[in-house]
């Protein structure tokens, strides 16, 4: 994302925080529109599993809806729209630890299956190089580069100082750094 769509992206979203009070359906579905992409590509870095990373979105807009007045009153919309994601994701995993059951979704030929299993083995590949780091650095590193927030967004959004997320992602670096130097050997 270039900077001038990150301004575009800050911008629509202040739009429908204020519209939110006056129109909270409209803006909703807006607010929606606008985040759900990103927010699912986050909640999947964090629970592994698209339809939790999905139900984590769902789980977030609807306290949203319920009480909109929250994200209205937030300093920093984004940042609390993370970590009401966030919340939702580690809920999931709660009750996933809990229950010990996983679905897995069938397709319809074999041909979709082979592009299924390619590209969750793709995916997979990457998640297990970002899986070595500790959650709380991986959180910062998805955050800092697939979202593109800074140091002080991270921080908000996660709750912890600025200088503790600065830590957490350089120590990260140094890990990734390693891993894909001894996968490269």
């Amino acid at each position: 994302m270039n900077p001038s769509q990150s301004t575009d992206f800050q911008s629509l979203l202040s739009n429908c925080i204020g519209k939110l009070r006056q129109m909270p359906r409209v803006a909703l579905a807006e607010l929606f529109d606008l985040t759900a992409q990103r927010l699912v590509r986050f909640a999947l870095g964090v629970t592994g599993n698209q339809a939790d990373a999905e139900d984590a979105l769902q789980g977030a807009f609807s306290g949203i809806a319920r009480r909109p007045g929250l994200l209205c009153a937030a300093d920093a919309p984004w940042p609390y729209l993370i970590r009401s994601v966030r919340n939702e994701c580690l809920k999931i995993l709660q009750k996933r630890k809990r229950h010990c059951s996983t679905d897995q979704d069938v397709a319809a030929s074999p041909s979709a299956v082979a592009e299924q299993m390619v590209r969750e083995e793709t995916a997979e590949g990457v998640r297990r190089i970002l899986r070595t780091l500790p959650q709380d650095q991986y959180e910062v590193v998805i955050l800092k580069h697939w979202e593109e927030l800074t140091f002080a967004e991270i921080a908000d959004a996660l709750g912890l100082s600025q200088n503790t997320v600065a830590s957490r992602y350089r120590y990260a670096m140094e890990k990734l750094q390693r891993s894909l130097e001894q996968l490269g050997r």
